[in-house]
């Protein structure tokens, strides 16, 4: 079969990566949009672009009938649903697909089985996959999950069965603590996910967050694409990701590789897809889950394979067979991803929503940006607070880190509080330029003051030129305007520089 028009049931910087590929085979594109992003990026880019209802996610861009409508009107062969939103919803693949479109991803039979941590935990059991010691079935009475807790031993982690992005987890650490920490996070798991089952297992100390990409076609051939180190997280949400990690020895690698081709064939996958584990210090590794779509951070796999991860996804929903074996499949140099999100890490890491004043992409070797966002366009209040992913790509890490630092440089951002000094206090950090960090950097190592110190050095920087120059003579108001605002944002970009 060949597609010839597929809608993108996403926004933003997916929607946007997605056209690119699609164009790049011949393929139209069919925008969604919310009255909010009426001016997207991704909605110029297009070919053709529908309003999908209102600002909030559940009147627009959740809203599965509506996208099937647009789809079906605008004459799509198939819909792609990035990541976020509708991309692991099993029941919006089986729309799809008994709509008579085409869903590019997998069946909604392995997004059901993955979308559930005991099913999916349950589906990869029986090909020996190492898993964190724990009880495979959800919990809701507290005395018996203090049973189950003094046998796995503490600390121990409570986590929801449907969840993700840290909603619904708890760590505990002591018997004491159970109790509450239990209702809270069923509680927030009923209110996130409708599904306020949870499970206990062992939390690992010093763990470390390391993923396996696979890729699969209809005809039963899997690959693995190597791993992502994800470990640089705050609240529980992913903030840096690399590939390769700098800690896997081949022998491991190759271990992990094999076990999450294991684990997608478990449930019959095909398509592009990510097994998650969790690695101790001694380099053991247990099975997490599945994430059943294209992920945020796949552009570090890409850059350091070769291999477009959206083309093959819509090549294996053409029913094409993969082009390469596992043999074929070389690592070529480093690459890393920060996630620039509009928050304010010297607050606890909150949204800040806000017009972008000054927004200039990094540019040069080795650097990619995938965005939807340009300058005097609004971080809305209604989506998630990222606005772009930086990649650094050099021929080993150390220099895919300089030049990840040389871009955060570059960056202009002004209007909202962004993450990119956080991202440059952890690419200077020694526990990261080692490799020795794990889930835990924040909280071992970060302060909001160790950013503020900065911040305090420009103003009084800033400060003291402007009085300097206010006592200068000059030859007219106008004309000392200009110099001024010309020398501060000169000495601003130096003293940015020396963070």
């Amino acid at each position: 079969m060949k597609i010839k028009k597929i809608l993108i049931a996403n926004r933003g910087e997916i929607a946007l990566r997605i056209i690119r590929s699609a164009q790049e085979m011949g393929i139209r594109t069919v925008a969604i949009f919310s009255e909010a992003d009426r001016k997207a990026l991704h909605v110029r880019a297009a070919d053709e672009a529908y309003c999908v209802g209102p600002a909030p996610s559940s009147q627009s861009y959740l809203v599965q009938d509506k996208i099937i409508e647009i789809a079906k009107k605008s004459g799509s062969d198939a819909i792609h649903p990035g990541y976020g939103f509708l991309s692991e919803n099993a029941s919006f693949a089986k729309l799809v697909t008994d709509s008579g479109l085409i869903f590019i991803g997998p069946s909604a039979e392995s997004i059901e089985i993955m979308g559930s941590k005991l099913a999916a935990k349950n589906a990869v059991l029986k090909y020996n996959i190492p898993m964190v010691p724990g009880i495979p079935e959800a919990v809701s009475d507290v005395e018996i999950a203090k049973k189950q807790a003094f046998k796995i031993g503490y600390p121990v982690l409570i986590k929801a069965s449907a969840g993700g992005g840290g909603k619904g987890m708890r760590m505990v650490e002591k018997e004491e603590e159970l109790e509450e920490q239990m209702q809270r996070a069923i509680s927030e798991a009923t209110s996130a996910f409708g599904n306020g089952s949870v499970f206990i297992e062992k939390y690992i100390l010093s763990p470390k967050h390391i993923e396996i990409q696979v890729l699969g076609d209809q005809y039963e051939n899997m690959v693995y694409l190597f791993e992502r180190e994800c470990s640089i997280q705050r609240r529980h949400q992913k903030v840096i990701e690399e590939a390769p990690s700098p800690v896997l020895t081949p022998e491991i690698r190759k271990k992990m590789g094999e076990a999450a081709v294991l684990a997608a064939k478990s449930c019959n996958y095909f398509s592009a897809g990510t097994v998650e584990f969790v690695v101790d210090k001694d380099l053991n590794f247990y099975f997490l889950e599945m994430n059943t779509r294209l992920q945020v951070e796949h552009p570090v796999t890409e850059l350091i394979t070769g291999i477009d991860l959206v083309k093959e996804q819509i090549k294996i929903a053409c029913g094409e067979k993969l082009s390469f074996t596992q043999d074929e499949l070389k690592i070529n140099g480093h690459a890393i991803e920060i996630r620039v999100y509009a928050e304010d890490p010297k607050n606890n890491f909150l949204p800040d929503i806000g017009k972008l004043n000054r927004y200039i992409r990094p540019q040069g070797p080795g650097i990619r940006v995938d965005d939807g966002f340009e300058e005097g366009m609004d971080v809305q209040i209604y989506y998630d607070p990222m606005i772009a992913k930086l990649i650094a790509f050099g021929k080993d890490r150390d220099e895919a880190i300089e030049r990840m630092k040389r871009a955060i440089k570059e960056y202009e951002i002004s209007g909202i509080e962004t993450t990119l000094q956080f991202c440059d206090f952890v690419l200077n950090h020694q526990s990261f330029i080692d490799g020795s960090f794990d889930t835990n950097f924040v909280n071992k190592y970060f302060e909001p003051n160790l950013l503020n110190k900065v911040s305090n050095y420009d103003e009084k920087e800033i400060a003291a030129l402007l009085s300097g120059m206010l006592l200068e003579k000059k030859p007219s108001v106008s004309s000392q305007s200009i110099n001024i605002e010309k020398s501060i944002d000169c000495n601003w970009r130096k003293n940015r520089n020396n963070y």
